[in-house]
């Protein structure tokens, strides 16, 4: 279960005891034994009628002072009772141990009966495992205090560290857990400002939210809009660009003249012109639009637009991004193909290139819309 749901559990299901503690104080075992286990059945009548279930957690609670409440009367000996709370902490440490240290995350398990129709994330069980062996040293501890406490420690001692020092030492815990978290998320949201974001896209193109570069790069399920440029001289040429050695994916290798990411509420004209002027200063262009198509690898998910330029350069290679440019035949381009020359990105786009731009072997792009211009009429 979550921390809140497990506090207050805790919390409602030990008030027996503390009644009892104080209800022994004043009027001695008998009477603290009644009141206690008068309060625990009152305990789960107000519950049943609020939310119309049993609390087994008070029921259990009430059942184990009943039981060991009758065995210190009829000893005239209070140590069973003492060993009450130890008893039942010991049975929540074997819980915790299991869900924290093994494949059976029973207590994560039960918060299917808490939170109703809510799944839990993979990054928020592996917190909630943490939090559970955090939790399991700290009980198991104060299970070992409990029952040294009830053997060789005063009444008051043991009242106050099988009660109030488990709620001590619990909002330590939470309250520390709660400005680490506090903490990590602040530092994560100014990290997180400081990088470039992006739409997240459906299939259809339509936005549906925004992710930061750090998220989609690495998470496929983030579509996100890319922009492509394909440089072809009057020769038939196509220029290529070398990736820069400092490259997260695919550095040193060759691949599309042109290639950016489209920034959160940027349009893909804007991107589209921004791209060409950083990489390869280019200012003025008559871009037209090719193909639209999702390309997706085990690092992340891109919808590519991608345009066409005719253009012989030469052009101005920005060094921080670029390491080298240059125009490539054809044929030199199809030798190479699968030899870990050329980015996979720009070897599934130059098959559907060449479908588009070169019909034949001795056709320049130019020549083929040409043709293709009389065929239509």
């Amino acid at each position: 279960m979550n921390q809140k749901t497990l506090l207050k559990n805790l919390a409602i299901g030990f008030l027996p005891l503390l009644i009892f503690i104080f209800a022994d104080e004043f009027f001695g075992l008998t009477a603290g034994l009644i009141i206690a286990i008068l309060f625990g059945i009152g305990e789960l009548i107000f519950i049943y009628i609020r939310e119309r279930r049993f609390d087994r957690f008070i029921l259990f609670d009430t059942a184990l002072i009943v039981a060991l409440g009758m065995v210190s009367l009829l000893l005239q000996n209070d140590i069973f009772f003492k060993l009450k709370p130890g008893i039942v902490e010991l049975i929540l440490v074997v819980l915790i141990g299991v869900t924290a240290f093994s494949d059976h995350p029973i207590l994560i398990q039960m918060t299917g009966r808490y939170m109703k129709g809510v799944e839990l994330s993979s990054v928020q069980i592996q917190h909630m495992h943490a939090m559970m062996r955090k939790m399991f040293w700290i009980f198991a501890a104060h299970t070992g205090l409990i029952f040294y406490a009830a053997i060789a420690m005063s009444t008051a001692a043991w009242g106050f560290i099988s009660g109030g020092l488990l709620y001590i030492l619990m909002g330590i815990v939470f309250a520390t857990e709660f400005f680490r978290t506090r903490w990590q998320r602040k530092k994560l949201m100014t990290s997180l400002q400081k990088e470039e974001w992006f739409d997240v896209l459906s299939p259809e193109g339509e936005i549906i939210g925004k992710a930061p570069r750090s998220a989609v790069h690495g998470n496929p399920e983030l579509l996100h809009a890319v922009v492509h440029v394909h440089i072809v001289n009057s020769q038939g040429e196509l220029f290529l660009q070398k990736r820069a050695s400092n490259k997260d994916l695919f550095p040193d290798r060759w691949d599309t003249a042109v290639g950016g990411h489209v920034s959160s509420g940027e349009t893909i004209e804007n991107a589209l012109r921004r791209e060409a002027e950083e990489e390869l200063g280019i200012t003025q262009a008559n871009f037209q639009p090719l193909f639209r198509y999702i390309m997706k690898n085990k690092h992340e998910s891109e919808l590519v637009h991608a345009f066409l330029l005719m253009d012989d350069g030469p052009f101005k290679i920005n060094k921080s991004e670029i390491s080298d440019g240059q125009f490539w035949k054809i044929d030199a381009i199809e030798q190479q193909l699968g030899a870990g020359v050329f980015t996979p990105n720009f070897e599934e786009e130059f098959v559907m290139l060449k479908k588009l731009l070169w019909k034949s072997e001795n056709k320049t792009p130019r020549q083929n819309r040409k043709s293709r211009r009389r065929r239509k009429r």
